[in-house]
């Protein structure tokens, strides 16, 4: 298919357009987010699994409508922008990247925490720049790899589930719901653990890169989703069963502890492989998402215009795949994984209230969701934003108001002008 200057080349069918939906969301998450959720709610952790997928299959529904009407480079950025006006279009791409940004950070020094944890930070810098130049020279490249890094992580997880179900050691009296369940817990837990869900959005962000995209996206969300939350719930009743939430709660590689509680102490090396392999999957689709979304908002300005370029030969957005990851190399190189996981949460859920009000829009020939998909939608990814730890929405709220400032006083400057 032939491409104008400047436009992406559609590579991606149903088949790729989920594996890379599956490699954003099995990824590290499912290795490091049932810890400081089964914190926030101890024996509710199952109950919060389930209303952050209920979110998800919500801001799903409403992405997978969008896309197929706005199959461009972009995702929310875009809808928000037709349906709601530039300046939402905006703050959606603003909290997108920078909520991204952190979690690219927060996979590559999961990576060099699992690696080489006394050399956490330079494996991590050097994960970025390896996986930013696989997607530098293609998509399909990167899809291909992506193909690989989804089998490894399922491989590893269908092992640790087998161990702790299978070896007697289970107790699923483990999984009933305590008095220590509150409601603001869950709803903590549910939004830390959405951490792990929203790998979606990838399929979304790469309308531009996809064959028949009308078609393609809402077929490839809703699967991608639906196997994510198969494998979480496996994963959660299984870490559950010989762990309990307690001792979950405190664990530092829960899925690892599993293991070894489990009477599988051999699993434990394998386990820690395929968490550094999911963390290499979840970046180097990050690294797409993010790049493709500083794409859409340099074609319109709002980030600087060089960053629109597109590669004659590999038909990427290779600029902004450098600059976005030059910034992540750099914050891999100083920052922390766990502070990042709420931060990126409170932004990512921004994000998803914007497209869930966005789909409210639509019409029914424009393939408009059943109307209670997003209300239900807006109002959970608020919820679940404002009930993350304070200093996460406290530092959310802070950057989001930085863009809103950012964009308020770029509008004077080009009214003047």
């Amino acid at each position: 298919m032939s491409t104008s200057p400047g436009e992406l080349r559609r590579h991606l069918g149903v088949f790729d357009a989920v594996v890379i939906g599956l490699g954003s969301m099995v990824g590290a998450g499912v290795f490091a987010a049932m810890a400081p959720a089964a914190a926030a709610t101890g024996s509710g952790l199952l109950v919060g699994l389930a209303l952050a997928g209920v979110v998800a299959y919500c801001n799903a529904t409403s992405s997978a409508r969008l896309a197929a009407r706005y199959p461009q480079s972009g995702g929310t950025y875009v809808y928000g922008r037709e349906r709601l006006g530039a300046f939402w279009g905006y703050l959606a791409g603003w909290a997108f990247v920078v909520g991204k940004t952190a979690s690219c950070a927060a996979m590559a020094l999961t990576v060099g925490s699992y690696v080489w944890p006394a050399q956490a930070h330079a494996v991590a810098v050097a994960a970025v720049v390896a996986l930013t130049a696989v997607d530098y020279v293609g998509v399909q490249k990167a899809a291909r790899l992506t193909r690989a890094i989804v089998a490894v992580v399922l491989a590893v997880l269908a092992a640790v589930v087998t161990a702790c179900l299978a070896g007697g050691r289970a107790d699923t009296g483990r999984w009933a719901v305590g008095t220590d369940a509150g409601f603001h817990g869950v709803l903590q837990a549910a939004g830390l653990l959405f951490f792990a869900f929203a790998g979606y959005a990838r399929i979304a962000t790469l309308g531009e890169e996809v064959r028949d995209p009308r078609r393609t996206i809402p077929r490839a969300i809703p699967l991608a989703l639906g196997i994510t939350m198969v494998v979480y719930t496996a994963v959660a009743l299984a870490a559950l069963a010989v762990l309990g939430p307690e001792r979950l709660a405190h664990s530092g590689a829960p899925l690892a502890d599993a293991a070894r509680a489990a009477g599988a102490p051999g699993l434990v090396p394998v386990v820690r492989a395929g968490a550094a392999v999911a963390a290499l999957g979840s970046l180097l689709a990050l690294i797409l998402g993010v790049s493709r979304t500083t794409l859409a908002m340099a074609r319109d300005r709002h980030l600087p215009r060089a960053l629109a370029a597109v590669h004659p030969r590999f038909g990427v957005p290779h600029r902004a795949e450098l600059a976005v990851g030059a910034v992540v190399a750099v914050v891999a190189a100083v920052g922390d994984v766990r502070g990042a996981i709420g931060f990126s949460s409170f932004g990512v859920l921004a994000y998803y209230a914007v497209a869930n009000a966005s789909a409210w829009t639509l019409t029914p020939a424009e393939g408009r969701p059943p109307r209670l998909v997003p209300i239900v939608g807006t109002a959970g990814c608020l919820a679940l934003a404002f009930a993350l730890p304070a200093d996460s929405v406290l530092r959310g709220a802070t950057v989001l108001a930085l863009g809103a400032a950012a964009y308020g006083v770029r509008q004077g400057l080009a009214r003047r002008a």
